[in-house]
């Protein structure tokens, strides 16, 4: 399929009014696989909970155009101390069909134990989840993920601290989810794994640095324009307007207004 199932016009995103993802514009389209790759600090997690609605924009709009969408953050924003079992995580993937206290059907029960066997976990329904390891609570969210059904996912570092073949098992489930027309965007650092199993990538530097096929995007020229745009930014710099004028308060009035980005090092224009 050929059709647009992200736009992002103008948005900048950030907290508190101070950016983090500033005046990126582009598309995703509808059944395809992206990675969202960039260093540390430069807004790849923010931008999934913008698309994902957790955050609203500080200027411009992200317009979704699908059904379903879910969301896996980062393990590292998830309690793994409450009192919890892997069959209540996994649950909580039915919530929007029958709400967080609806009953489960049977046919949901068969769905929940089809999906923790696709991820590996059959017979893991009772074990708590602090007794998991990294791998297998990860499989965990992903059975959780995929009871929700949804046309757009967004997986937040899915691949972070966890063993290879649980890595191999994950892209596979992921691939599958191609097949079937959905769309992944999908952070990650691993270029080598871009490069190998993502046929898409967007590249952020706080701002758009490229966004299309991974050969083209991991290009030498945009990795280094990324790293320019990266070092060029700075916490301290001041705000523009919609006419583009910089203020030095860091605090602007309007919370809608874009926010700059200090250019004392690469000249580029906002």
């Amino acid at each position: 399929m050929t059709d647009t199932c992200l736009r992002f016009d103008d948005l900048t995103l950030g907290y508190h009014g101070h950016p983090a993802v500033h005046h990126l514009t582009g598309r995703i389209l509808r059944g395809t696989l992206t990675a969202v790759i960039g260093a540390n600090g430069s807004g790849k997690s923010t931008l999934m909970k913008g698309i994902a609605g957790i955050l609203k924009p500080i200027g411009g709009n992200c317009f979704a155009r699908c059904g379903r969408l879910a969301y896996l953050p980062q393990q590292s924003e998830i309690d793994r101390s409450f009192p919890a079992r892997v069959i209540d995580l996994v649950s909580l993937g039915f919530w929007q069909k029958c709400g967080l206290l609806g009953r489960i059907g049977r046919e949901d029960r068969a769905a929940l134990a089809a999906c923790l066997e696709a991820v590996g976990l059959a017979g893991f329904e009772k074990r708590p989840l602090d007794s998991l390891s990294g791998g297998q609570m990860q499989r965990a969210l992903f059975a959780r993920t995929m009871l929700q059904d949804a046309d757009l996912i967004l997986l937040d570092e899915p691949f972070n601290a966890i063993d290879s073949r649980t890595v191999d098992d994950l892209l596979r489930l992921i691939e599958c989810w191609i097949g079937e027309g959905r769309t992944v965007l999908c952070v990650l650092h691993d270029h080598d794994l871009v490069r190998e199993r993502f046929p898409q990538t967007l590249l952020l530097a706080r701002e758009l640095v490229a966004l299309g096929p991974t050969s083209e995007v991991l290009e030498p020229e945009n990795l280094l324009r990324a790293r320019q745009f990266q070092e060029a930014w700075d916490e301290d710099a001041g705000w523009c307007d919609a006419g583009g004028n910089f203020s030095t308060d860091p605090r602007p009035a309007d919370r809608n207004a874009p926010a700059a980005r200090s250019l004392n090092k690469v000249g580029a224009h906002v």
